[in-house]
Protein backbone atom coordinates (compact mmCIF):
# COMPACT_ATOMS: atom_id res chain seq x y z
CA UNK A 1 0.00 0.00 0.00
CA UNK A 2 1.37 3.39 -0.93
CA UNK A 3 1.60 6.02 1.77
CA UNK A 4 2.14 9.73 1.64
CA UNK A 5 5.58 10.66 2.91
CA UNK A 6 5.51 13.12 5.78
CA UNK A 7 8.67 14.65 4.31
CA UNK A 8 6.60 15.96 1.40
CA UNK A 9 3.61 17.12 3.38
CA UNK A 10 3.54 20.01 5.81
CA UNK A 11 0.02 21.34 6.44
CA UNK A 12 1.15 24.76 7.65
CA UNK A 13 4.72 25.55 6.73
CA UNK A 14 5.18 29.30 7.31
CA UNK A 15 7.49 29.81 4.32
CA UNK A 16 5.31 28.00 1.77
CA UNK A 17 2.26 29.73 3.29
CA UNK A 18 3.92 33.09 2.61
CA UNK A 19 4.84 32.19 -0.96
CA UNK A 20 1.54 30.52 -1.85
CA UNK A 21 -0.63 33.19 -0.25
CA UNK A 22 1.03 35.76 -2.52
CA UNK A 23 -0.02 33.64 -5.50
CA UNK A 24 -3.60 33.48 -4.21
CA UNK A 25 -3.76 37.24 -3.55
CA UNK A 26 -2.39 37.94 -7.04
CA UNK A 27 -4.94 35.52 -8.53
CA UNK A 28 -7.84 37.19 -6.72
CA UNK A 29 -6.60 40.68 -7.59
CA UNK A 30 -6.43 39.68 -11.27
CA UNK A 31 -9.94 38.24 -11.02
CA UNK A 32 -11.34 41.51 -9.64
CA UNK A 33 -9.34 43.51 -12.16
CA UNK A 34 -11.05 41.56 -14.96
CA UNK A 35 -14.41 40.59 -13.43
CA UNK A 36 -16.41 42.81 -15.77
CA UNK A 37 -15.06 40.86 -18.75
CA UNK A 38 -16.85 37.67 -17.65
CA UNK A 39 -20.53 37.13 -18.43
CA UNK A 40 -22.45 37.86 -15.22
CA UNK A 41 -24.42 34.64 -15.40
CA UNK A 42 -22.53 31.45 -16.07
CA UNK A 43 -22.83 30.12 -19.63
CA UNK A 44 -22.12 26.47 -18.73
CA UNK A 45 -24.55 23.56 -18.89
CA UNK A 46 -25.52 21.37 -15.98
CA UNK A 47 -22.91 18.68 -15.39
CA UNK A 48 -20.12 20.56 -17.19
CA UNK A 49 -17.61 20.24 -14.35
CA UNK A 50 -17.46 16.43 -14.31
CA UNK A 51 -15.65 16.58 -17.66
CA UNK A 52 -12.99 18.86 -16.17
CA UNK A 53 -12.22 16.78 -13.07
CA UNK A 54 -10.35 13.50 -12.68
CA UNK A 55 -12.27 10.36 -11.71
CA UNK A 56 -10.64 10.28 -8.26
CA UNK A 57 -9.03 12.67 -5.81
CA UNK A 58 -5.32 13.37 -6.28
CA UNK A 59 -3.02 11.00 -4.42
CA UNK A 60 -0.50 13.71 -3.55
CA UNK A 61 -0.55 17.51 -3.45
CA UNK A 62 -0.50 19.36 -6.74
CA UNK A 63 1.42 22.60 -7.29
CA UNK A 64 -0.68 25.65 -6.47
CA UNK A 65 -0.01 27.08 -9.93
CA UNK A 66 -1.73 24.03 -11.46
CA UNK A 67 -4.68 24.38 -9.10
CA UNK A 68 -5.09 28.07 -9.90
CA UNK A 69 -5.01 27.29 -13.64
CA UNK A 70 -7.76 24.70 -13.11
CA UNK A 71 -9.79 27.24 -11.12
CA UNK A 72 -9.35 29.79 -13.89
CA UNK A 73 -10.18 27.34 -16.69
CA UNK A 74 -12.91 25.27 -15.03
CA UNK A 75 -14.39 26.96 -11.96
CA UNK A 76 -14.58 30.64 -12.91
CA UNK A 77 -16.66 29.92 -16.05
CA UNK A 78 -19.20 28.16 -13.82
CA UNK A 79 -19.68 31.08 -11.42
CA UNK A 80 -22.21 33.87 -11.33
CA UNK A 81 -20.01 36.92 -10.95
CA UNK A 82 -21.87 38.88 -8.27
CA UNK A 83 -19.03 41.38 -8.00
CA UNK A 84 -19.26 42.39 -11.65
CA UNK A 85 -20.17 46.02 -12.22
CA UNK A 86 -22.53 44.62 -14.88
CA UNK A 87 -24.59 42.74 -12.30
CA UNK A 88 -27.64 44.56 -10.96
CA UNK A 89 -29.60 41.60 -9.66
CA UNK A 90 -29.98 40.07 -6.25
CA UNK A 91 -27.02 41.52 -4.38
CA UNK A 92 -25.08 44.69 -4.65
CA UNK A 93 -21.32 44.39 -4.99
CA UNK A 94 -20.20 43.58 -1.49
CA UNK A 95 -16.45 43.13 -1.68
CA UNK A 96 -14.08 45.70 -0.36
CA UNK A 97 -10.38 45.57 0.30
CA UNK A 98 -11.05 46.14 3.99
CA UNK A 99 -13.66 43.38 4.19
CA UNK A 100 -11.51 40.94 2.25
CA UNK A 101 -8.45 41.57 4.42
CA UNK A 102 -10.60 41.22 7.53
CA UNK A 103 -11.82 37.84 6.30
CA UNK A 104 -8.22 36.78 5.66
CA UNK A 105 -7.22 37.82 9.17
CA UNK A 106 -10.19 36.08 10.75
CA UNK A 107 -9.53 32.88 8.79
CA UNK A 108 -5.82 33.00 9.56
CA UNK A 109 -6.49 33.28 13.28
CA UNK A 110 -9.23 30.62 13.05
CA UNK A 111 -11.42 32.82 15.23
CA UNK A 112 -14.63 30.89 15.76
CA UNK A 113 -17.10 33.26 17.37
CA UNK A 114 -20.22 31.17 17.80
CA UNK A 115 -20.27 31.78 21.54
CA UNK A 116 -18.29 33.67 24.15
CA UNK A 117 -16.36 30.74 25.60
CA UNK A 118 -15.13 29.68 22.13
CA UNK A 119 -13.67 33.11 21.40
CA UNK A 120 -14.27 35.94 23.88
CA UNK A 121 -12.53 38.56 21.73
CA UNK A 122 -14.48 37.68 18.57
CA UNK A 123 -17.82 37.58 20.39
CA UNK A 124 -17.25 40.85 22.23
CA UNK A 125 -15.92 42.63 19.15
CA UNK A 126 -19.00 41.55 17.21
CA UNK A 127 -21.23 43.03 19.93
CA UNK A 128 -19.29 46.28 19.97
CA UNK A 129 -19.37 46.67 16.18
CA UNK A 130 -23.09 45.87 16.07
CA UNK A 131 -23.63 48.58 18.69
CA UNK A 132 -21.77 51.00 16.40
CA UNK A 133 -24.13 50.03 13.56
CA UNK A 134 -27.08 50.52 15.91
CA UNK A 135 -25.89 54.02 16.80
CA UNK A 136 -25.40 54.93 13.14
CA UNK A 137 -28.92 53.66 12.44
CA UNK A 138 -30.45 55.46 15.44
CA UNK A 139 -31.79 52.22 16.95
CA UNK A 140 -33.60 52.31 20.26
CA UNK A 141 -31.38 51.49 23.25
CA UNK A 142 -33.20 48.18 23.75
CA UNK A 143 -31.41 46.84 20.68
CA UNK A 144 -27.93 47.43 22.05
CA UNK A 145 -25.82 44.74 23.68
CA UNK A 146 -24.55 47.27 26.21
CA UNK A 147 -26.73 49.08 28.68
CA UNK A 148 -26.05 52.81 28.35
CA UNK A 149 -26.44 54.87 31.52
CA UNK A 150 -26.16 58.65 31.20
CA UNK A 151 -24.21 60.29 33.99
CA UNK A 152 -24.00 64.06 33.51
CA UNK A 153 -21.89 64.63 30.38
CA UNK A 154 -20.49 61.15 30.06
CA UNK A 155 -21.76 57.69 29.34
CA UNK A 156 -20.94 54.75 31.55
CA UNK A 157 -21.23 51.40 29.84
CA UNK A 158 -22.25 48.36 31.79
CA UNK A 159 -22.08 44.99 30.10
CA UNK A 160 -23.51 41.97 31.85
CA UNK A 161 -21.91 38.69 30.78
CA UNK A 162 -23.65 35.44 31.45
CA UNK A 163 -21.90 32.17 30.76
CA UNK A 164 -24.30 29.30 31.08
Amino acid sequence: MNTLSLNNFSPLDPQSFLEESKLIVDFIADYYRNVEKYPVQSQVSSGYLVHHCPDSAPYSPEPLESILKEVSDSIIPGLTHLQSPNFFGYFQANASTTGFLGEMLCTGLNAIGFNWIASPAATELESIVMDWVGKCSCFHLHFFSQEVVAVSCMEVRVRPYFIV
